[in-house]
């Protein structure tokens, strides 16, 4: 589906550089100012510009935003949460003979924390939902990322397909012979999933490695490309809304000092 997306985007023939540039930017800007007001900024500028580019609802954003929030939350969950002796913070509850307590600095740092890993997370989707991977190992042969690495990462992303519809199809074999009508069944149909997933992975990759080298593999997967080169005024956008980001840690970085 992110692949789908992606291909349909209206940013799909824009410089996969650019985007790259703007994704990645945001991102470490976050992640090194931390602020509440930025990153709710790119939460809701990448959320909408998904909505826009990918022809996908505000609701189904959010519905990809609360999947790692799970995640985020327990990381959360310790920052703010603290076992103590006495009742010292603003909200403690008692157990035992200790307090479970809450901070308003450990509250506030929690927050700022889910918020970060989210915005940050916002910036990958737009990354992936506008830009498909054909186009983000461009990114990375432009960056003189080292070929070993591009060709793990373009095979790898092809076998998790692979292995998704072979998993799949086994699933629905085993439903359609009622595989999962108890707990019990449902773990033999779990192990024996996986067991044959395995083993029809290592067969595929055997299969592949001889496809390729019966067309002269030398070590080197060539991909045609097409090149995408910035306008400038989409440069100009990138660099204004940089700007702002940038400028926004420099007003709270003078406003702590």
């Amino acid at each position: 589906m992110i692949d789908s997306i992606a291909y349909s985007s209206k940013f799909r023939y824009k410089s996969p550089c650019l985007k790259a540039f703007f994704a990645v930017s945001a991102l470490i800007l976050c992640v090194i100012d931390r602020s509440v007001i930025l990153s709710l900024l790119v939460l809701v500028l990448m959320g909408a510009l998904i909505a826009y580019s990918s022809r996908v609802s505000l609701h189904f954003f959010m519905h990809l935003i609360s999947v790692p929030v799970i995640f985020v939350l327990i990381s959360t969950i310790a920052i703010m949460v603290n076992i103590s002796e006495y009742p010292l913070s603003s909200f403690a509850i008692p157990v035992s003979d200790k307090f479970i307590t809450i901070s308003e600095k450990g509250f506030y740092e929690g927050i700022k924390l889910m918020l970060t890993a989210l915005s940050a997370v916002s910036c990958l989707y737009f990354l992936s939902f506008t830009t498909p991977m054909i186009d983000i190992l461009i990114v990375l042969r432009t960056i003189r990322c080292p070929a070993l690495i591009i060709e793990l990462i373009m095979l790898i992303y092809r076998f998790i397909f692979i292995l998704l519809n072979i998993a799949q199809s086994i699933s629905i074999s085993q439903k359609s012979r009622l595989g999962n009508k108890s707990f019990t069944i449902s773990l033999k149909s779990a192990a024996a999933l996986s067991s044959v997933l395995l083993i029809r992975a290592l067969s595929y990759s055997r299969s592949l490695y001889d496809s390729m080298e019966s067309r002269c593999y030398d070590g080197v997967i060539c991909v045609l490309q097409e090149s995408r080169k910035a306008k400038v005024h989409e440069i100009i956008v990138v660099v204004l809304i940089d700007a702002l980001f940038i400028g926004i840690c420099l007003v709270e970085w003078w406003w702590k000092v």
